[in-house]
């Protein structure tokens, strides 16, 4: 079976899963003072890239995933 074939679904299962996640936590966060939501926001808002790019060097075959 192709790595490209098992890398989509899985990929978007995983990010479902983390927008799910940060919508759960953004509730919380959301009571908070504005300093304390900018830096959540901005996490949130990258920390996704890392674990989408692996997934992308491991579909592609590259080595480094």
């Amino acid at each position: 079976m192709s790595r490209t074939v098992i890398a989509i679904p899985l990929g978007l299962l995983g990010f479902l899963l983390y927008v799910g996640g940060v919508v759960a936590l953004a509730d919380h966060v959301l009571r908070l003072h504005w300093a304390w939501q900018a830096p959540f926001f901005l996490v949130a808002g990258i920390a996704w890239a890392w674990p989408a790019q692996r997934l992308m060097l491991w579909a592609a075959g590259t080595g480094r995933g």
